[in-house]
């Protein structure tokens, strides 16, 4: 920021490049190993991510040993199989149908829990939308933590859930390979919609 300049509380640009302008999807990783204490501190961020009365539906698998890949690998589509095999972290990104038991404690104000517990179809809804949510914030956090990340929908949700939420009550919704990118594994910038043909006023 310029001397004599307003402090907007805007982020600097080095903050905003790393974030957003310089960030790309990953595709391919450096063979440098993810610290626990990292993906512990990536999820100390993403808690914090706004939901529906504070819900928090997102849950977070962290595939990291060589037997959850396999574990993963028959869902992946046949483009996504290598990049997830040598990511060092690939994160399965699930929402609790019954995220709504925990509402007591993190929405106290009134009894939240009991417009979702006899409704499944808008507890599910609302486990999709704020789950979704919870995924972008988990890649913001990741490129603040210094990562890279490759989200993905190209797999088997079904498959996913039958090999790791057998039980019914977590339902996937999308994977991030995290890791630290090879710089070699990037695709050029593809077009991004402008301003005019995204957004109008009303």
């Amino acid at each position: 920021m310029t001397a004599g300049s307003e402090d907007t509380g805007a982020l600097e640009a080095g903050a905003l490049a790393r974030l957003f302008h310089q960030a790309r999807t990953a595709n391919r990783w450096q063979q440098r190993p993810v610290e626990k204490g990292t993906l512990e501190a990536l999820y100390d961020l993403v808690r914090l991510c706004p939901t529906s009365v504070n819900s928090q539906p997102g849950r977070f698998v962290f595939v990291t040993s060589p037997e959850g890949r396999e574990r993963l690998r028959p869902a992946l589509s046949p483009g996504n199989v290598e990049k997830t095999m040598t990511a060092p972290v690939t994160v399965i990104v699930a929402h609790d149908l019954a995220f709504f038991e925990t509402l007591p404690r993190t929405f106290p104000m009134v009894d939240a829990k009991s417009w979702f517990s006899g409704n499944p179809a808008f507890a599910e809804q609302t486990a999709f939308r704020n789950g979704t949510l919870e995924a972008g914030y988990l890649i913001l956090a990741a490129r603040a933590l210094g990562l890279d990340a490759g989200p993905m929908s190209g797999f088997d949700n079904a498959a996913v859930d039958r090999e790791f939420f057998p039980d019914g009550r977590l339902k996937s919704n999308i994977l991030v390979n995290l890791g630290y990118g090879d710089p070699e594994g990037l695709f050029p910038r593809l077009p991004r919609l402008d301003f005019d043909e995204a957004c109008r006023f009303a």
